[in-house]
């Protein structure tokens, strides 16, 4: 029948085996995060400018657009929740790349 039969069958077999005391299966316990909060455009402005990034460095670090970063910044957008995570990433230091200035 195939591979996807095989390990239904061997899912099944083990949870009667659990069932009747057999065997013991194993778990693993994930710790979800709560959900990042919701910045204010004179927060994202703050976390930027601590970077300290110019917009579009801002933008290259979160790998949104200017644009994007703008529309934050000026309240017409609000993050998604992903950037919302990344934006908690960098407010809190988890996530800070370095501006390295070369002399040309």
């Amino acid at each position: 029948m195939g591979r996807l039969f095989d390990d239904l069958k061997d899912g099944l077999n083990e949870m009667i085996a659990h069932k009747k005391g057999k065997i013991t299966l194993q778990s693993e316990i994930i710790e979800i995060p709560e959900p990042p909060i919701s910045y204010t455009p004179t927060h994202i402005k703050k976390i930027r400018k601590k970077g300290p990034y110019s917009q579009s460095v801002f933008a290259k670090v979160l790998n949104v657009s200017v644009k994007t970063v703008q529309s934050w910044e000026s309240g017409e957008r609000v993050p998604s929740h992903a950037a919302l995570r990344l934006l908690e990433c960098v407010d809190k230091g988890l996530y800070r790349p370095r501006l390295i200035q070369k002399n040309i």
